[in-house]
């Protein structure tokens, strides 16, 4: 089964080797057939703690490594 990969923006790097990805997509309403935005954050590995807030980056689904954090940044697209 292939890995997701998801893109999104870097919300938060104050932890050591981890930064929190909040990633938005885009669902039609069901009663009213409108677009919302939804948004869910999520951990994900940074090896070097290179990625600072405000970063847009994609993330890959990876082993867990912790409690919360089974996702590894992948690419920064800025």
């Amino acid at each position: 089964m292939p890995r997701r990969i998801l893109q999104g923006v870097v919300v938060s790097d104050k932890q050591d080797k981890t930064v929190v990805v909040r990633v938005e997509r885009q669902v039609m309403h069901p009663v009213y057939k409108k677009f919302i935005k939804r948004s869910k954050k999520y951990a994900a590995h940074d090896e070097n703690n290179q990625f600072k807030t405000g970063d847009n980056v994609k993330i890959i689904e990876s082993a867990p490594m912790s409690k919360t954090k089974a996702w590894t940044v992948i690419v920064d697209n800025a």
